[in-house]
């Protein structure tokens, strides 16, 4: 083959290569780029609310005092002679039993010289009645009618009335002796707990002195604050025949875990609290020191204690009670609705420290979302980890170029 016929071959080979190439590269499928949009559904938890009756519960905190307290005082002087064992703080005293004793050498003696006083005036009375049987017949022999008032002074009318005024006086010092002298014995005025004793043998007391501090072991109470709207939802005792709500005592700080004591809901107090402006309620809790039973677990109560109280409150009809934690700002809750987010208004006619208590807003069966979401819309997909409501959606749509 010659040089000329190679190069004309080369060049015709190159040529139909350049048309190839050509011709691939024209006819060759454009790429179309395809947008896609993918609509996620959040995913939440879910409770189902029901209409009911409720009996909710009213959380308040107080401070456990006696129902009866008092300041046993001396009401005669003299020097103690004695003191009884159990007048000694923390023991128990029945009613009536002898606390201390003091002398009553003195008011033995007074009550001596009230005596001999109240027989010298019945003798001045014998002699008296005497002078008036000579005054008598003395005036039935002068025969002569006289006026009233000298009646009266001729039969010595006025001189008995004496007579019979000191009889009067002697008995009552008579009496005020002998009460004086009953006084000197101090006997416990109840069934009593002795919280403090301030005198000893030997001292010398004055009337009015304070001798200790008794308290009543039969009931205790629990002044508690409770809101003045929740006032109304509460049952008090108002006689014997009625009973106030139940109420449970818990001492949050040194009792176990469930340990309480029962009580009853006793008496409104007819004003706030001067500093929380809340208002004042006393529970009723009976044999306080556990004195009349013999169960070791049942806690005593002990004055001054920082106690809380759990009060029952009136049944509430056909309402719908919800977790306190699932209410939203401004009284609402998140519902889920054929998965989607539905923001519900309620009307909430009650709270207690755990629950919301929805008259209206929600109805029977409905789904309540109690997971917190970062984005709140109406509307938006939700759905919950068993794919029962709402799935998860997507949608793909594409725009050639």
């Amino acid at each position: 083959m010659t040089k000329k016929k190679t190069i004309i071959i080369s060049a015709a080979i190159l040529l139909v290569s350049a048309a190839i190439t050509f011709v691939v590269f024209r006819t060759a499928p454009e790429a179309e780029r395809e947008g896609a949009s993918i609509i996620t559904a959040m995913l939440v938890e879910v409770v189902p609310v029901n209409r009911g009756n409720y009996t909710p519960t009213v959380v308040a905190t107080g401070t456990v005092q006696p129902a009866k307290d008092i300041t046993l005082s001396t009401q005669v002087g003299g020097e103690v002679l004695r003191i009884s064992d159990r007048f000694t703080p923390g023991s128990f005293v029945k009613n009536g039993e002898v606390l201390l004793q003091i002398n009553p050498a003195d008011y033995r003696n007074t009550l001596q010289l009230r005596r001999s006083d109240l027989q010298l005036a019945k003798t001045e009375l014998s002699v008296e009645m005497g002078r008036q049987e000579v005054a008598r017949k003395d005036y039935e022999l002068i025969g002569e009618d006289l006026p009233k008032d000298n009646q009266e002074l001729v039969l010595r009318k006025p001189q008995l009335d004496a007579a019979k005024a000191r009889i009067a006086a002697a008995q009552a010092a008579v009496d005020q002796a002998q009460l004086n002298l009953q006084r000197t014995t101090i006997r416990a005025p109840f069934d009593a707990h002795i919280i403090s004793r301030n005198a000893n043998e030997g001292s010398q007391l004055a009337p009015g002195t304070e001798l200790g501090r008794l308290v009543g072991m039969e009931e205790y109470w629990v002044a508690a604050n409770v809101p003045v709207s929740k006032v109304n939802w509460l049952t008090f005792s108002e006689d014997e025949a009625s009973t106030g709500s139940d109420v449970k005592v818990i001492n949050t700080t040194s009792w176990p875990s469930g340990q309480y004591r029962k009580g009853k809901l006793f008496r409104l107090v007819g004003a706030l609290d001067a500093q929380t402006r809340l208002a004042r309620v006393l529970v009723s809790v009976k044999d306080p020191l556990v004195r009349q039973s013999n169960a070791d677990s049942i806690p005593p109560l002990i004055i001054g204690t920082f106690v809380e109280v759990h009060i029952q409150a009136k049944e509430i009809p056909n309402v719908i009670r919800l977790n306190r934690d699932y209410l939203r700002q401004g009284n609402t809750v998140w519902v889920m609705k054929d998965g989607k987010l539905n923001i519900r208004k309620v009307d909430i006619i009650f709270d207690d420290a755990e629950y919301a208590y929805i008259s209206k807003g929600l109805s029977d069966g409905e789904m309540v979302v109690t997971t917190d979401l970062s984005t709140v819309v109406e509307g938006s997909k939700l759905r919950t980890d068993r794919g029962g409501a709402a799935q998860d959606t997507a949608a793909r749509e594409g725009d050639k170029e």
